[in-house]
């Protein structure tokens, strides 16, 4: 007989481990189905945590360097060690994901360890690493089976020289030069992990922009910078085919709309043009669960597919591709199905590019509002004009904040600057509340700090920005 649980989850990312956990905090018994041979998923094994251990392991390399514009020399120089940098990257992993491993044991959430497919709307086959197969139920379950790496026709990736993001974090020695198919924001975090480290980063993408869906102010800013960095871009630019040719790989680019081609020749290329759904496979048409033409669940506001008890949440539902999105709709559905009232308010989540500086984003951008034509007020402060931007050497970037005209509630923010992916907070917690910018305006900030520049972004909504 098959076991039977209340809840079953078909996924361990933060999606599904987040919904198993709450689920079980709930009094519910629950079981999470994983085929990796660790929990976490995509984020916590090749995803965010490994790529921001680089990218703050390879930022203060790149830091190391101008030590002494501030009185600090280091006699012989700076030298990098690879294999210890991946180290510290392994290290990491492997405490949070056995970190997940310890929340199941504690809260009595069973692993299944295997690959699960539907046979039936409330049966999942579990086929394990050594081809054996059980059947579990569950009285209601989820999918939370994520994302995998989208491909490109006529680039064939092999993780040693054509690589996806995964292998990109694991490359054994600094590519001389470095080819990023792709300006989002895996790409350029990527990019700027091994331009840090010495690699000659070139940028390729199909639109006219980087960070296409990003307010357009901070977009041009971003890549005014990380030009300035080191980094060149052809924007506009379509990749249509990659060549392996004496040790090296050769990849011809065209304009976007057609025209004549020119080849770049590149030691590694990273493969990063987004990430698409991961719902083959898996039975979901055994059971009726219907697509979009993105290959992604269709659910509703609720997270519900059509087919009863049977939910999805994270990557394989429309929405941004964000860990703490999936972790936000693993909290609801679970208290959903507790019979709780469950929510995610969308207009709060921020994104966050964890390159140097960083750049984050909550809400709605200018061109979002224009579009919808909301007349809307905006405040902006340059980190340049910030005392604590001075004292650390890290003055690029502004904090702009958009308002409802009348109301004067925060409709949307953007940050491009030192911190920013912590700074966000703040403004995500204001748009939660509903508040406007005098608010923050008036709330006090301590001096002086990064977030000053956020408080002063408000000020100036209603012209009286003060702080120098």
């Amino acid at each position: 007989m098959a076991d039977a649980y209340d809840v079953l989850v078909l996924g361990g990312g933060p999606g599904g481990y987040n919904a198993a956990i709450r689920a079980a905090q709930l009094g519910k018994k629950t079981a999470c189905i994983e085929a990796r041979a660790t929990l976490g998923g995509t984020c916590l094994n090749v995803g965010c945590i490994p790529s921001k251990a680089l990218l703050h392991a390879s930022h203060l390399f790149d830091e190391a360097q101008h030590f002494a514009t501030m009185g600090v020399k280091a006699k012989g120089g700076i030298e990098l060690d690879l294999p210890a940098m991946m180290a510290h990257k392994e290290k990491t992993v492997g405490e949070l994901t056995r970190g997940v491993e310890f929340l199941f044991r504690k809260h009595r959430i069973d692993w299944i360890k295997g690959f699960g497919r539907f046979v039936s709307p409330l049966a999942i086959e579990v086929k394990a690493a050594d081809g054996t197969t059980s059947t579990v139920q569950g009285k209601d379950i989820i999918i939370a089976t994520g994302s995998e790496v989208m491909t490109l026709p006529g680039v064939t990736i092999d993780e040693k020289q054509i690589v996806s993001s995964t292998g990109a974090l694991a490359l054994k020695a600094v590519p001389k030069r470095m080819l990023v198919i792709g300006g989002g924001y895996i790409g350029l975090e990527m990019g700027s992990v091994w331009r840090r480290l010495g690699s000659a980063v070139t940028v390729v993408e199909y639109l006219d922009r980087i960070t296409p869906g990003m307010d357009g102010e901070i977009s041009k800013q971003f890549q005014r910078i990380l030009q300035k960095q080191g980094m060149t871009f052809k924007l506009g630019m379509k990749v249509v085919g990659a060549d392996m040719k004496a040790g090296a790989v050769q990849v011809r680019i065209e304009p976007a709309q057609g025209g004549e081609q020119e080849m770049i020749e590149a030691d590694v290329v990273l493969v990063s043009i987004g990430r698409r759904p991961f719902t083959a496979g898996i039975g979901l048409e055994t059971i009726g669960v219907k697509l979009d033409p993105r290959g992604r669940v269709i659910s509703d506001a609720h997270f519900a597919t059509g087919v009863p008890n049977v939910w999805a949440i994270g990557d394989v539902r429309e929405g941004p591709m964000l860990a703490h999105k999936a972790e936000d709709e693993a909290v609801a559905v679970a208290e959903l199905i507790a019979g709780q009232a469950g929510h995610v308010n969308y207009d709060a989540i921020p994104g966050v590019v964890y390159t140097a500086p960083e750049v984050a984003t909550v809400g709605k951008t200018e061109e979002e509002l224009k579009a919808a034509g909301i007349p809307y007020k905006a405040g902006k402060f340059p980190f340049t004009a910030n005392a604590r931007a001075k004292t650390i050497a890290a003055t690029e970037g502004f904090a702009k904040i958009l308002a409802d005209a009348k109301s004067d509630r925060i409709l949307g923010a953007h940050i491009i600057g030192a911190e920013a992916g912590n700074m966000i907070a703040e403004l995500a917690l204001a748009i939660e509340f509903g508040a406007a910018s005098e608010d923050i305006a008036r709330t006090s900030h301590a001096h002086p700090t990064l977030p000053e520049a956020v408080r002063q972004a408000a000020m100036a909504i209603g012209g009286w920005t003060m702080q120098m």
